[in-house]
């Protein structure tokens, strides 16, 4: 069954930062788009930042400026390094894999807890 598998999330004051990771098979940083998503509390899960294939980034605007994301093919990773973090970042983090054709792979998620 392939996995994807987010890790890093924890407790951090506001203005903090945390680095997440997520490791699966390679093949899917080499030849899929990979994301970043948030759940908050309550509410609906949505994109933070995606890498593609090749490299090209995008993020959404809560994230502009704050977050960035990148990968390391041969340590099969993504990142997302999280910086001046604020209490409205708290939730869940996913990361998901998503190829040209067939369903996506999400991770099983990582807890943020961002106190004020």
């Amino acid at each position: 069954q392939v996995r994807l598998v987010e890790s890093g999330g924890g407790l951090v004051q506001a203005g903090g930062s945390l680095r997440l990771s997520c490791v699966g098979p390679r093949s899917m940083f080499v030849f899929t788009t990979m994301g970043w998503y948030h759940q908050a509390p309550g509410k609906q899960r949505e994109l933070v930042a995606v890498i593609s294939s090749s490299g090209t980034t995008d993020y959404a605007d809560s994230a502009k400026g704050r977050f960035a994301i990148s990968k390391d093919i041969p340590k099969n990773t993504l990142y997302l390094q999280m910086n001046s973090l604020q209490p409205e970042d708290t939730g869940v983090y996913y990361c998901k894999s998503s190829p040209l054709k067939g369903l996506p792979t999400w991770g099983q998620g990582t807890q943020v807890t961002v106190s004020s």
